[in-house]
């Protein structure tokens, strides 16, 4: 074939550009056809036709020489078999000296456009089998093909009986083949050989087309004899003319984990057997495993000079073809054949013309007739009129037909993918059968004993890589990505190529979404099973009655059995639409529904667990390492710091994190199993494990939110190890790693907590931490096989103990945040930012709670006189400090609620020191002491931050009303304590006074009695305790005060004023009775204080009339009490329903008893007052209303005797008879209030 070395050296590359579907054209040649496409109209029949170079290797094309009559084609030209500049790299293919096309070449094409495999084209096929195909009803030749499905695409090839047989003659690896077609096709087999006329046709083609180029008539130097020889010799050998078979694919069962070398593991090619270009392709290929593919895998390539994409009616084909095309003068392009005149053009030969020309967009023949190899004549004609010929006429609308039936047809019945199917007619038959040889292997031992197997299923893997690299565009895809990658792995050897097989399981577990919730609208059926069902007119199948043929013998009806299907005549392809495909070639691959997220994620584990089986079952013991290559530099694992720049103080950083969280891992980035940073294994364990901890993530969030929190941690814990074992193994941390861990971490402190909110279910959240799928053991198996995964241990241990568990808690989220700090990730993720500062802020507010508990409890526990322990102290420290810590995380965020409720507690804390202070001393000695001012102004303050931190209602009522509510009671406490406890002997009497009069009214000022809310009864209750009480000490003012008339005087407004407010207030509420009681007793004696200051009788009479009508007033208070004395008779008192009020009397019974008695006695001083007062002004003066009064007080004062007298009366009676004199006393009384 001439010095390939030479031409490999001479021959301009093809470019780059040639490869993405541009032909290679000189400038005078931008208008051709085969750039644009056309449509031709041939014979009156529309025969729509487009053909479009996507890559062509041939150089800019030349004119072709036209020779001169009588030139004698048996001699060879000077340049005959040398290689020249005009060829190209295609070196002689472009004259026709290539074999058969290779029995792979399908698949070299669809290697080099994946884009078009599975999607947009129907066939991929060498234009040699088009033609063949297109070709059967009118030829009598045999047909032996092999069908691959990919997607809606077919893969045709040629399948070279003769050559298997003799390969399985010498080598035995098709014997399983050679046995079936002896038994059901051609039980007397044997080799046929070429025919001496063959090899001349052959040899005066190539000599002919090569003086054809010689046009410049340059002097060649004629080959020696021996080289002539040696070249026309090496067109008979069987390895040159048959088809060049790959041995079946084997590979050592330990693999190399040199990341160069072969995941598929190419067998070392016997010589005899290279296929096309593998000599000069690298020795080893690695298909890369995240979506780089190496470009021929398996030493695959794409032998043709050009590579067209063909619409022929509505059919789309990628096709290759080898035909020379010419240029010159007003041709643009045309094909150039050698004819025998002798020998007339026949049908077969004219459809040959006219699909070559069609195909490659040919629009003139030019035809050469020779005579016993003597040139006698050209003669030129036109594309369309080829099908017109004398002694060739055919209708190219039964070539339409036939294509589509065909299409049809195969469409119809090779329906599995992955399958290697076989299209054979017997030669001189006209029964075409279609056999599935995949089963047919199965049922042999070894089921690798199919060629294709290897070529299929890294083609599946090769249309799945480009499909997902656009997955973002499409998600309509995935089905169909599904189903190309478990076919790929139902291809292939788990122990032969776990390469492939680990990363088309990492692909399909990167299907299913884990971050968002699926909205399939595909039905929930498999869709990796596809009919196979054969066309239906053709199921009924008939043995084959041909004879005629050397390939053809009777056969029996068993022919039937192992066949999937049958064309009975070929004459029934030329019947328009006869085989009409009755199915799509893919039925809806619906990716399949999750229902839940639990489901999704299991998924996506199963095939990560999948993955890192394959990888480790690849990774070689210590033992079985090859020894070093010394021309291979050993990979050294440190970098030029100034090339890694800024990812290395973050590995610094996240070293020194890791260590600081307890991880045992000393030797970092070192593999425990000895994989080599670098290779395939390490890459690929690395994702599938950085994929196993996302979905035991969001399983971890799922269960979250099902609060099953012991299942939860239990799946954080998974997630928190598989990340552990990430950055074990990672030589080169990315920062969106780094989030995820700042995520689980932060998801650990959520469960943790709940767990600690949700104590009374330990046992069952104890039982579901425990348990373990068979699937998380396997996974973990193959975490422990690189790390201990006890980094993070500490974050995901299920603790008894409360303060331990929110300890731990607190710890996970500080460990977020200090991960965000120091990567840039803060910025970069504000959200996640903002919600760990809020979850730290939040579990501080809980621990500072829990201390604060503890603390009040121990006080609670404390005997009252003895002083404050240390331990306490040591708490409210605590407590302090984690409040503290909260609000600067809620200040930092803006977070100006939380923080306002952290400063609320920070007060509660404060309130709670100092009434751990007021128990020391006796309890009669007791004063209000200095420590218990100082923290209850340090309450108000921190009260008041709340306040100024809300800044208005508006941004949050339930929160301000709360810290108005806080800060009232604080108030209200002081004064209540300064005024139960004055500490008389550091301060006057007026001083302390004073002090509780600011804070009473301080705290009426932040309570808010006027707004209806819940809490409003509570408010118009501390209102009414208020006035209450200022009035009770303005009254004990006015009784101890001697001398100043003018302060005497306001004290005895005041204290008249704050009666009257607290009694409205009281008599707002119906369940304080005993309250409005004891004021207006109060308002009564403060009357009598007042009368013993007054010397006239009558303003005595006056003072009492009013202290009279005070007494009537309470009438309400009585019908409350009686109400409520008369629901506990009917309804038993129950301790455990009743609210502990003091205002309810169900509860105070003593209390009503003595107001009661209190009330009857006073109620009989006023009278008897009045008794005296009123007669005794009867002797001065007679007054008709006077008496009437007189008289009525009488009879009440006498009435009210003898009730008091009667000690058997029970208590409902006594009031009854109260609300009874108290009527008499209103109506009877009027003139007096007068």
């Amino acid at each position: 074939m001439g010095d390939s070395k030479e031409a490999g050296a001479e021959a301009p590359p093809a470019g780059a550009a040639a490869r993405e579907g541009l032909s290679l054209l000189s400038q005078g040649e931008s208008e051709e056809p085969a750039a644009q496409g056309s449509a031709l109209f041939l014979g009156g029949n529309e025969v729509k036709s487009r053909a479009v170079v996507k890559y062509s290797s041939a150089p800019p094309r030349t004119a072709f020489a036209r020779l001169e009559e009588k030139t004698d084609l048996k001699l060879p030209p000077a340049n005959w078999l040398r290689e020249s500049a005009k060829l190209g790299p295609a070196g002689t293919t472009i004259l026709g000296n290539s074999k058969k096309s290779k029995p792979f070449s399908s698949f070299g094409m669809a290697y080099d456009f994946i884009d078009s495999v599975g999607n947009d084209v129907d066939v991929v096929s060498d234009s040699e089998n088009i033609k063949k195909l297109l070709k059967i009803p009118y030829s009598k030749s045999h047909v032996s093909m092999a069908v691959h499905r990919i997607g809606r695409t077919l893969l045709l090839d040629e399948l070279d009986i003769q050559e298997l047989f003799m390969r399985s003659s010498q080598t035995g690896d098709w014997t399983w083949l050679k046995e079936f077609y002896q038994r059901l096709i051609d039980q007397k087999w044997q080799r046929k050989k070429k025919s001496k006329e063959h090899w001349y046709q052959k040899a005066i083609l190539s000599k002919f087309l090569y003086y054809s180029i010689n046009g410049d008539g340059a002097a060649q130097p004629v080959p020696s004899a021996a080289e002539q020889q040696e070249s026309s010799s090496s067109d008979q050998t069987n390895n040159s003319d048959g088809a060049s078979w790959p041995a079946p694919f084997e590979m050592p069962s330990s693999v190399s984990e040199d990341p160069s070398a072969s995941s598929q593991g190419s067998e070392p090619l016997e010589s005899s057997y290279i296929v096309g270009h593998v000599a000069s392709a690298p020795k080893e290929q690695n298909l890369t495993t995240l979506f780089n593919d190496g470009e021929n895998s398996q030493g695959l390539k794409n032998d043709f000079v050009r590579n067209i994409l063909w619409t022929f009616e509505d059919i789309h084909m990628l096709v290759g073809s080898n035909m020379p095309i010419f240029g010159g003068g007003r041709y643009p392009a045309v094909s150039l054949r050698l004819r025998d005149n002798n020998k007339p053009i026949n049908v077969l030969t004219g459809i040959d013309y006219w699909l070559d020309n069609l195909i490659c967009n040919v629009p003139e023949l030019v035809m050469c007739f020779h005579v016993n190899g003597i040139v006698q004549k050209y003669e030129m004609i036109k594309t369309e009129e080829i099908p017109n010929l004398e002694n060739s006429n055919f209708s190219t609308k039964v070539i339409k037909d036939i294509a589509q039936n065909i299409l049809s047809f195969l469409k119809s019945n090779c329906t599995k993918e992955g399958h290697t199917y076989w299209l054979f007619k017997a030669s001189g038959s006209d029964i075409v059968k279609l056999y599935d040889l995949t089963t047919l292997c199965e049922e042999t031992e070894d089921k690798y004993q199919n060629p294709f197997t290897m070529p299929v299923a890294i083609l599946l893997y090769k249309v799945a890589c480009n499909m997902m690299m656009k997955k973002n565009q499409n998600k309509k895809h995935y089905g169909t990505i599904r189903t190309l990658l478990l076919n790929c792995v139902k291809l292939l050897d788990k122990s032969r190529h776990p390469q492939i097989i680990a990363s088309a399981n990492y692909m399909l577990s990167e299907l299913f979404q884990l971050d968002e919730p699926k909205t399939e609208d595909g039905s929930e059926s498999p869709s990796n099973e596809n009919s196979d069902e054969s066309y239906s007119e053709e199921e009924e199948e008939t043995p084959d009655s041909d004879e005629n043929g050397p390939y053809s013998t009777g056969s029996g009806p068993a022919d039937d059995s192992k066949a999937v299907a049958v064309i009975k005549s070929v004459g029934e392809l030329s019947v328009p639409e006869k085989y009409k495909s009755i199915h799509q070639i893919r039925p809806s691959c619906a990716f399949p529904v999750c229902h839940d997220t639990e489901e999704r994620c299991r998924l996506v584990l199963s095939y990560v667990l999948e993955g890192l089986k394959s990888v480790d079952s690849s990774i070689k013991k210590e033992s079985d390492l090859p020894a070093a290559d010394p021309n291979t530099p050993i990979p050294l694992k440190y970098e030029d710091e100034s090339t890694r720049g800024g990812p290395e103080g973050l590995e610094k950083q996240m070293a020194l994190f890791l260590d600081k969280m307890g991880s045992l891992q000393k030797g970092h980035y070192s593999s425990q199993s000895g994989m080599i940073p670098g290779s395939w294994q390490h890459k690929m364990k690395l994702q599938l494990i950085l994929k196993s901890s996302k979905a035991y993530y969001v399983l971890s969030d799922a269960a979250m939110s099902l609060q099953k929190y012991g299942r939860a941690l239990r799946y954080i814990k998974l997630a928190l190890q598989s990340h552990d074992t990430y950055c074990c193994l990672c030589t080169n941390m990315l920062s969106e790693v780094l989030l995820f861990l700042s995520q689980y971490l932060t998801l650990c402190g959520d469960i943790q907590l709940m767990l600690a909110q949700n104590a009374n279910n330990r046992a069952a959240h104890l039982e579901e931490f425990n348990y373990q799928t068979k699937e998380d053991q396997e996974i973990l198996h193959s975490l422990h096989r690189e790390s201990s995964c006890q980094g993070f241990a500490w974050a995901t241990d299920l603790s008894t103990d409360l303060e331990s568990q929110l300890s731990v808690s607190c710890k996970c989220y500080e460990a977020a945040n200090e991960i965000l700090q120091f990567s840039d990730l803060k910025s970069q993720n504000p959200e996640h930012y903002v919600q760990v500062l809020k979850r730290m802020g939040n579990i501080r507010n809980e621990i500072g709670v829990f201390y604060m508990n503890q603390a009040a409890a121990l006080q609670s526990e404390r005997v009252v006189s003895k002083s404050v322990s240390a331990a306490e102290q040591q708490l409210w420290k605590k407590s302090f400090s984690c409040f503290e810590k909260g609000i600067h995380n809620f200040e930092s965020i803006d977070d100006a609620t939380n923080a306002a409720l952290l400063l609320c507690n920070t007060g509660r804390l404060m309130r709670i020191c100092a009434q751990a202070h007021c128990g020391a001393g006796d309890e009669f000695k007791r004063e209000f002491s200095p420590e218990e001012g100082l923290y209850y102004n340090k309450a108000v303050d921190y009260y008041l931050k709340a306040l100024r931190s809300l800044g208005t209602r508006d941004i949050h009522p339930a929160v301000w009303d709360s810290v108005n509510w806080e800060l009232s009671t604080t108030y209200f406490t002081m004064a209540t304590l300064q005024q139960d406890y004055a500490p008389l002997s550091r301060r006057a009497q007026e001083q302390i006074e004073k002090e509780v009069s600011d804070a009473m009214m301080k705290s009426l000022k932040y309570c808010d009695v006027d707004s209806v809310s819940a809490r409003q009864p509570l408010c118009q209750y501390r209102a009414a305790t208020i006035h209450h009480r200022l009035a009770s000490m303005y009254h004990s003012c006015l009784r101890n005060q001697v001398g100043d008339e003018h302060l005497r005087k306001q004290h005895r407004v005041l204290a008249d004023l704050h009666y009257g407010k607290a009694v409205k207030l009281f008599q707002l509420l119906k369940d304080a009775p005993c309250e409005l009681l004891r004021v207006q007793l109060e308002r009564v004696a403060f009357a009598e204080f007042q009368m013993t200051s007054q010397n006239s009788n009558v303003g005595k009479l006056k003072t009492l009339s009013g202290a009279l009508d005070i007494m009537v007033r309470t009438k309400h208070a009585f019908q409350l009490i009686r109400k409520e004395l008369v629901e506990e008779f009917d309804q038993p008192k129950s301790d455990e329903t009743t609210p502990a009020a003091d205002s309810s009397p169900s509860l105070n019974r003593e209390e009503v008893i003595k107001l009661l008695s209190i009330f009857e006695s006073r109620l009989s001083f006023l009278l008897l007052q009045s008794i005296k007062l009123l007669s005794s002004t009867k002797k001065k003066t007679s007054n008709i209303e006077e008496d009437v009064v007189l008289k009525t007080n009488k009879q009440i004062y006498s009435q009210l005797l003898r009730a008091t007298a009667d000690k058997n009366a029970t208590l409902v009676e006594r009031i009854d008879v109260l609300i009874h004199l108290l009527d008499q006393l209103a109506r009877g009384g009027a003139s007096a209030v007068q």
